[in-house]
């Protein structure tokens, strides 16, 4: 089902014309109300009069991560805190989080892009959409409970509830769409088998699952065991949330909303613009956005764009799943990690070598963390195990309480992560079957 005809099959001539008149009109807003990128464009002198075309935008500075948390926490706002109704911010995997400020109109806009995601996925008013994201600062929950309910459905705000309790809601409520992580159905499934219960005695037809890397392979396993149909979807709490882009029917790639964001891959190295069907690192323009608009946005994740015609009849061009990551953040659970976090915890234990390796693995359907870390060799002189099961919660009681992360701590002596060729520890094994 397409829930915006005119936008979503909008000829390709139209929509590229409507794209370059929103963002000229996003240019003058972020020149005149944004002091970052007021103070860029007078350094490079560009004239923002001179953008006349989207071929004209790859000759604008790139914004990055560390650019808005340098406008941190308002900084980076295209209106004044009044006509903000809304803060998001990310998980401030650098310890500064990024601030999104929605105005009511942005809202407005993200929760009739959220509705197309549902719609897109068959999903509609006669639906049960039940809600396993956190309903927190990141986007995911509201996200899709305000996109859910623009398209008339029951929404289920079963955000927080352990998975059995969410099992008993899905029977009793005869839920009828699963919004989650696709680690957490695969979790989900698990506890049925467990239990000795029938997905039969579900009422589920569709999962949308996102927030972290899955596979087609994931995608047979989580519709086969739970007879459903499952959805991907891609959103950058930055750009607006979910509602970004979304699959089809045809999953075949993921439908950018280019009425509302202009997308550009380009070679991370070289930061020049790829042609489609290249591979590299994902960059977003924002056209519509009134709180918080993003200029040629560093997302950091590897893609490409699909430009064929799809088959379901929308006309907006499309990307691939989400490869990987240009950075060395580490996506679990749907949080967001950099080893460099964790090092930093490190550093401040007595005791503790500056060498580790995290080893993330998947079982039944949970991310599963070890952390080998590598201390001073006086530590296996203790005569008590008590003594180094103490000092391994130390270190974990830390993880927990500085980044929410649980992690199973293995101490290893010193040097004994490979480096006898002098060359870096791999810092991440993720040995996840995506």
């Amino acid at each position: 089902m397409i829930y915006s005809k005119e936008y979503e099959t909008m000829q390709r001539e139209d929509l590229e014309q409507l794209q370059v008149e929103r963002l000229q009109v996003t240019l003058n807003r972020v020149y005149r109300n944004v002091l970052f990128y007021k103070n860029l464009y007078d350094e490079k002198k560009i004239e923002i009069s001179d953008i006349k075309s989207l071929k004209n935008l790859a000759s604008l500075p790139l914004t990055s991560k560390d650019d808005l948390r340098g406008s941190y926490p308002y900084e980076a706002f295209a209106v004044p805190l009044r006509d903000i109704v809304r803060i998001h911010s990310t998980s401030g995997t650098t310890g500064t989080p990024i601030v999104v400020g929605y105005t009511k109109n942005d809202l407005k806009i993200w929760s009739c892009l959220v509705a197309r995601v549902l719609s897109a996925a068959g999903i509609t008013g006669n639906d049960l959409v039940q809600i396993a994201f956190n309903y927190s600062q990141s986007t995911g929950g509201l996200g899709f409970h305000y996109g859910a309910e623009q398209i008339g459905a029951s929404v289920i705000p079963a955000s927080g509830e352990e998975v059995l309790k969410q099992i008993q809601i899905m029977k009793d409520y005869r839920s009828s769409a699963l919004v989650s992580t696709p680690g957490y159905a695969l979790h989900i499934v698990s506890i049925l088998e467990e239990n000795g219960m029938d997905p039969q005695e579900l009422n589920l037809s569709t999962g949308l699952f996102g927030s972290e890397p899955w596979s087609e392979k994931l995608r047979t396993k989580i519709e086969s065991k739970l007879k459903i149909k499952a959805f991907d979807n891609y959103g950058l709490s930055e750009i607006i949330g979910p509602g970004v882009a979304f699959e089809c029917d045809e999953h075949n790639g993921l439908h950018i909303n280019e009425d509302h964001f202009i997308v550009e891959v380009i070679d991370p190295e070289t930061l020049e613009v790829l042609p489609a069907g290249m591979e590299g690192e994902l960059v977003f323009t924002t056209i519509t956005k009134e709180g918080f608009p993003l200029i040629r946005y560093r997302t950091g994740d590897i893609s490409s764009i699909i430009e064929e015609p799809c088959e379901c009849g929308r006309t907006t061009r499309r990307i691939k799943r989400v490869s990987g990551r240009t950075d060395d953040m580490i996506i679990v659970d749907g949080n967001n990690i950099f080893p460099s976090q964790i090092e930093a915890i490190l550093f401040e234990i007595e005791g503790v070598e500056p060498h580790f390796q995290i080893i993330l693995n998947r079982e039944e359907g949970l991310d599963v963390i070890e952390l080998k870390v590598e201390v001073s060799s006086n530590l296996f002189v203790f005569d008590e195990i008590r003594k180094v099961q103490s000092f391994q919660q130390k270190i974990q009681q830390q993880l927990i309480t500085s980044l929410g992360l649980h992690a199973k701590i293995s101490l290893i002596e010193s040097k004994s992560l490979g480096r006898t060729r002098g060359e870096k520890i791999k810092r991440v094994l993720d040995l996840r079957k995506l």
